[in-house]
């Protein structure tokens, strides 16, 4: 099988892994709650089950990248990290007791914690140029697993018979039909997708590209023996082809790699403003998704159905606005659509905070002014989700990308941790949820606004054998 082939299967190997990481959500987050009370667990179980999920991708995300940094071998992790999900949604199954139904949701998010390897492994695998576009891509296929998700449960709420000793209703056959799924993917991905090699070393060639950390003028016409591995001189060509061999296909120590991490790495401005963006942007829609149930029923008395044919129109917009910006980042920069979004979210909340803090008037009015606001909500997240990946990966070490990946994740989880915790306390006053949403989303703006010149690729430097230079 040729190289195009094997991308191109592995590119739908990687979706099909997002798909049903949605696909898993959107089935066991409506039964969890009347689960845990057959179960008899107090209510704080419930807050405690959605972020124990959250909490061990959190640990482990930025272990299996450090991992995917020092081995280059993605495939291994992610086979290792599905046994994790399936082992978590068979002990969902199982479900003896209010413990072990947590102890389920901490398994099956050590699974997620491949993720950040996953990311990695594109930013290797992709120009620079085409990042933005297969990240949209991605993102998309878990969105389309939130949406297709209610479908399945359609069916596993008529599930009433026993497996042997145990029982598969509507509560428990979630955590079987995942734990099938799973299993399922494990023998696609072991004959679907492949350790793709760097793309540098796949196109070959007698040029190296490095994208170097700091400003044209800083860099020193005579370097010193110290700053060797930063600095490319003419060589004969016995020396490109062995320097060019060794960098490509040789994975950097865990030396190196650790050396990489201590030297201020992830505290640079720019790396700073991406993982600011990573959080608001998760807190603020995990803090919303909190309030928007008691929200409908409060005040458009919306039922099963209702919830439903929201959260269902809800996914189609946002899948859209992910192929979207698909398009558009073919064309615009990541920092242009990053800055777009923010001022989307911006509206937003604005709006939110006008219209719906405190409702007046009749309800048709009050129904538009909920629906405008989701609508902005969506339409801004896929152009902040997708940029700040994107440039995330670009101003970030390629050698170190699966941990810087991970570090991301890792503030995306602490994020959909306290939104939660944020919101679920605060939906009899919303001035102050959000208000303090949109201070967020203002210290973020500003931000980007203030190190909008740094939020761009390093300027590649190009060495290559140069007979006239003297080598």
């Amino acid at each position: 099988m040729d190289n195009h082939k094997k991308r191109t299967f592995t590119f739908l190997t990687i979706g099909l892994i997002f798909l049903l990481s949605g696909i898993e959500y959107a089935v066991i987050l409506p039964t969890i709650w009347r689960y845990l009370q057959i179960l008899e667990a107090p209510p704080y179980f419930l807050g405690l089950g959605l972020s124990a999920f959250s909490l061990s991708g959190l640990l482990i995300g930025p272990l299996f990248g450090l991992w995917s940094d020092r081995s280059r071998k993605t495939k291994t992790i992610i086979l290792l990290s599905n046994l994790f999900e399936i082992a978590g949604n068979f002990m969902y199954f199982l479900g003896y007791s209010k413990w072990l139904l947590l102890s389920s949701r901490l398994v099956a998010g050590i699974g997620a914690g491949a993720g950040s390897s996953i990311f990695g492994f594109l930013t290797r695998c992709t120009r620079s140029d085409e990042r933005a576009g297969v990240f949209a891509a991605i993102m998309a296929c878990r969105q389309a697993g939130l949406l297709i998700g209610p479908a399945f449960n359609l069916f596993l709420r008529l599930c009433d018979f026993n497996l042997g000793p145990f029982i598969v209703n509507k509560y428990t056959s979630p955590g079987i039909f995942m734990c099938l799924m799973w299993t399922l993917l494990q023998f696609v991905i072991l004959g679907l997708y492949w350790d793709l090699p760097p793309i540098g070393a796949a196109e070959g060639g007698g040029v190296m590209l490095t994208h170097l950390k700091v400003e044209e003028e800083e860099v020193p016409l005579v370097g010193s023996e110290e700053e060797a591995v930063h600095t490319y001189s003419a060589v004969n060509s016995d020396d490109v082809e062995t320097t060019s061999t060794t960098s490509e296909t040789e994975p950097p120590s865990a030396a190196k790699v650790f050396k990489h991490i201590g030297s201020s790495e992830l505290l640079r401005e720019e790396v700073v403003v991406l993982l600011t963006a990573q959080f608001i942007t998760l807190f603020n829609q995990t803090a919303l998704e909190t309030m928007v149930t008691p929200m409908t029923q409060r005040y458009f008395s919306f039922g099963e159905l209702g919830n439903s044919v929201m959260y269902g129109l809800c996914g189609v917009e946002v899948i859209l606005g992910f192929f979207f910006v698909r398009w558009l980042s073919s064309r615009v920069a990541d920092r242009a659509v990053l800055a777009a979004g923010l001022l989307i979210c911006c509206v937003a909340c604005v709006w939110c905070l006008i219209f719906l803090t405190d409702p007046q008037g009749g309800y048709t009015w009050e129904l538009t002014a909920f629906i405008v606001g989701v609508f902005l909500q969506l339409l801004g997240l896929p152009f902040v989700a997708v940029s700040q990946v994107s440039l995330f990966s670009k101003v970030t070490a390629e050698k170190t990308q699966g941990f810087s990946q991970g570090v991301r994740r890792s503030v995306g989880g602490l994020a959909t941790i306290l939104g939660p915790l944020w919101a679920g306390g605060l939906t009899n006053n919303m001035y102050i949820m959000l208000g303090m949403m949109l201070a967020l989303l203002t210290m973020i703006t500003v931000m980007t606004a203030l190190s909008y010149n740094r939020l761009i690729e390093p300027r590649p430097v190009q060495s290559a054998q140069n007979s006239d230079s003297g080598g």
